[in-house]
């Protein structure tokens, strides 16, 4: 019979082992934000071969289930959900909640992770882009539908993402005054502050400009949308290839899933179901001079 005192002893020196073992294995690195070009991270030491090897790799980009997803780039506070609501009320067109796509990420959790990514032809962005791009396959199968729309207005900051995942996606820029952005977002806070308001509605005025700049979008305002929905939403139509549908206009008798915080807008505004003027642009509200003059730029009279 076996002396389970040598058994302890056993047991003892091979936890040692292996605490010995640990104690002198180099740190194992988080390989989730491998560096790239595009993403430089801080895996691997700089100047070293291993980092340069890492940071020249760039995963070619794969094939989509949706080559050509619609997305709306706005600020907030600019009516997107309105938009929203009258897109996905035509038959032929899938308009969820926001889907925060951006905030959805793969992890590598292992050291040789990437390395058996790479060998399949993919990376961390890459990886995301796929997973991406099945969500919006998934709802738009489950719709049954033929376009995607994606309104998350967050998606505005990250566009040439966006653009490089989808190289034959399809853009709406929807503007809004930004003295109005700024006085709704006033108004939507508790103790609000005003300098960061206005700099976190710089941030989107700065990428929309950029996005109508670069990309091949078509471009509407909220006041335009509001006074004339049948003009306009005639317009994206013509824009997206689709017949123009008169249900499009009698969103509230459809159903758009709930409205609610952090998927769109939930005020009572956007649950009455039908399309009510835009309120303008409080004239006493002060504009750092760069919203200004996008305003101007973008056929707005600066407050």
């Amino acid at each position: 019979m076996r002396d389970p005192r040598m058994s302890a002893i056993g047991k003892g020196l091979r936890r040692r082992g292996r605490l010995m073992a640990e104690a002198v294995r180099p740190p194992r690195r988080t390989l989730d934000a491998v560096p790239s070009p595009r993403n430089p991270g801080t895996a691997g030491t700089p100047g070293t071969p291993e980092a340069s090897a890492e940071r020249l790799y760039v995963a070619p980009r794969a094939p989509r289930l949706v080559e050509s997803p619609v997305f709306v780039l706005s600020s907030v506070r600019s009516g997107s959900t309105l938009l929203r609501v009258l897109l996905n009320s035509h038959s032929q067109i899938r308009a969820p909640h926001e889907m925060h796509l951006r905030t959805v990420h793969v992890h590598l959790s292992r050291d040789f992770t990437a390395d058996a990514m790479r060998a399949l032809e993919l990376d961390k962005d890459e990886l995301e882009h796929a997973l991406w791009d099945r969500l919006l396959h998934l709802e738009l199968t489950r719709s049954g539908k033929r376009i995607i729309v994606d309104k998350t207005p967050p998606n505005t900051l990250v566009w040439p993402r966006l653009h490089r995942c989808w190289p034959g996606a399809r853009y709406i820029v929807l503007l809004r005054h930004p003295g109005a952005v700024v006085d709704s977002l006033t108004n939507r806070r508790t103790d609000p502050d005003h300098d960061a308001i206005r700099a976190e509605v710089l941030d989107y005025s700065e990428k929309l400009e950029e996005a109508r700049q670069n990309l091949d979008a078509h471009v509407i305002t909220y006041e335009q949308l509001t006074a004339d929905p049948e003009t306009t939403t005639r317009g994206i139509c013509d824009h997206l290839g689709v017949p123009w549908e008169p249900a499009m206009l009698d969103y509230g008798s459809q159903d758009h899933g709930t409205f609610r915080p952090q998927l769109g807008d939930w005020s009572d505004t956007i649950k009455s179901g039908r399309v009510q003027p835009a309120r303008s642009a409080d004239p006493t509200v002060e504009l750092p001079p760069r919203l200004a003059e996008l305003a101007r730029v973008w056929g707005y009279p600066a407050v």
